[in-house]
């Protein structure tokens, strides 16, 4: 296991992983090829509908063959396959906890149709009695927080619905962009999946890695991580991407768990630096995520609030 951990492996998913005699991933996230027509780098995603269906079972049970007991599964795929994922999942015995749905921003623009503009987000587990689901590290201000002032609100917040609108897509334009891959997740919305479903020092499996979001997800949050992928050149780009996260410091990893809960919170810095209260409660769903006695240094979150402030006007 320790050759495969914190390693980015090139080869084809499949025979990788069933080459590994026990469970190595604690969690697992998977975005495969849609069938959709996309051309990777050493992959034409245009199959038969019979030979996807048979090749994306092989692929969830080489996957679940590695899932450790308590482990979580996550597979992203569009509307085409999004049934067949399900029942193969009922099949090889994975249990579903949630069915999400990824509305983003920059949908496909269509002329005799609606424009799609979603993702499905499968969320599975090995056990349905003993998984991984750290609530507080997902929880935001409700409204009855935000807008009502209910006593009877929550003091720790929410869990968010299985809509997730808050992450766009990365388009080209964008800062986080990985130029040399033709579609990339946001680090956000794995940020959301590695802080709910997995613990520091649990390794993260990604068996088509890609431009490497997962892996680049999981240095961020102190996790380990294993990704494969069939491409020399997306293998050689990734990990030159995650030598540059490898050096990041304590100021830079509280910056992502900051940016994390406003970008759970739909709220800009602004909006936050100018009122006391959502400052406040800013500063609350802080410690509350991080499962932390110590309250945090208000000077200390705007600060940091400001910082990320600068570098958004500097990107506009």
């Amino acid at each position: 296991m320790s050759k495969l951990q914190n390693s980015i492996i090139q080869g084809d998913c499949i025979e990788v992983l069933n080459k590994i005699n026990e469970p190595i991933a604690d969690l697992i996230f998977a975005d495969p090829p849609f069938n959709i027509g996309y051309k990777y780098d050493k992959y034409y995603d245009c199959v038969k509908s019979k030979n996807y269906i048979a090749w994306t079972k092989t692929w969830m049970q080489a996957c679940k063959k590695n899932l450790k007991p308590h482990g979580s599964f996550y597979i992203a795929i569009g509307d085409d396959y999004a049934a067949n994922v399900k029942l193969i999942a009922d099949e090889i015995g994975l249990t579903m906890r949630n069915w999400i749905i990824w509305h983003y921003t920059f949908g496909q623009q269509t002329k005799n149709k609606f424009a799609r503009s979603h993702t499905h987000i499968f969320y599975f587990v090995n056990d349905k009695n003993n998984f991984t689901f750290n609530d507080h590290a997902a929880r935001v201000p409700s409204d009855r927080q935000l807008l009502y002032n209910d006593k009877r609100a929550n003091p720790k917040g929410k869990i968010p619905d299985d809509v997730w609108n808050q992450y766009s897509r990365v388009c080209g334009t964008f800062k986080e962009r990985a130029q040399w891959h033709p579609c990339q997740m946001p680090e956000s919305l794995l940020r959301r999946i590695i802080l709910t479903s997995s613990n520091p020092k649990d390794c993260v499996l990604d068996p088509f890695n890609g431009s490497g979001t997962t892996a680049a997800a999981a240095i961020q949050l102190g996790r380990n991580y294993t990704g494969i992928d069939i491409s020399e050149q997306y293998v050689r780009n990734t990990r030159k991407r995650l030598e540059k996260l490898k050096k990041l410091t304590a100021s830079q990893k509280r910056n992502i768990i900051i940016t994390q809960l406003l970008t759970d919170m739909k709220l800009p810095p602004s909006e936050i630096l100018s009122s006391k209260k959502l400052l406040t409660l800013f500063a609350n769903q802080l410690k509350i995520r991080t499962d932390n006695d110590q309250p945090y240094d208000i000077t200390m979150i705007e600060k940091s609030l400001k910082d990320l402030q600068s570098e958004r006007k500097e990107r506009t």
